[in-house]
């Protein structure tokens, strides 16, 4: 049960409509599994309440839970129009080369054809160079190999997205 220390952020998320408290999680996470869970355990006591919460309903997503989930991630190198979400964790691509750019996607067509989705990575805090040799060594794992780093990936996406949601200047 939150009270009266709990932050404003976490606050005004336990309070929320179940709607409106749907439509941010799914913001966070595009699988419906993930954001009802999270649902379902409100309202939390803390920030890092959520955050484990969130790290559990990742770990237990089926393989169509997860290809749900990435299927709301675009590729690197292409966020999405006027989603300033992708656009500033991708910003390591922002500044890329053309040379950069068109390597990034011929890698991405590649890891898709092999795996069947989007080259998946917590963008947030690397280069473009980073996210290219990341793409370069993982293409070789095999798809279970590969699940599984999707999965840690995702996790990493989903925390710093919750901690995001709940800064005190978000509407």
């Amino acid at each position: 049960m939150t009270s009266p220390s709990t932050p404003q952020g976490l606050a005004r998320f336990n309070s929320l409509e179940e709607h409106a408290a749907g439509a941010a999680l799914h913001e966070v996470c595009a699988a419906r599994a993930w954001g009802a869970r999270l649902l379902a355990g409100r309202p939390y006591a803390t920030a890092e309440d959520l955050c484990a919460a969130g790290e559990a309903a990742t770990a237990e997503l089926s393989d169509k839970d997860l290809d749900e989930a990435m299927a709301g991630h675009p590729p690197i190198g292409r966020p999405r129009p006027g989603d300033p979400a992708s656009a500033r964790e991708q910003r390591g691509m922002a500044g890329a080369s053309a040379g950069l750019r068109a390597e990034m996607l011929e890698l991405n067509l590649a890891y898709q054809e092999r795996f069947g989705h989007v080259f998946l990575i917590c963008a947030t805090g690397r280069t473009g160079e980073e996210m290219r040799d990341a793409l370069k060594e993982r293409i070789a794992n095999t798809p279970e190999r590969e699940r599984e780093i999707v999965r840690t990936e995702l996790g990493r996406i989903n925390r710093i997205r919750l901690a995001r949601l709940l800064q005190e200047d978000t509407p």
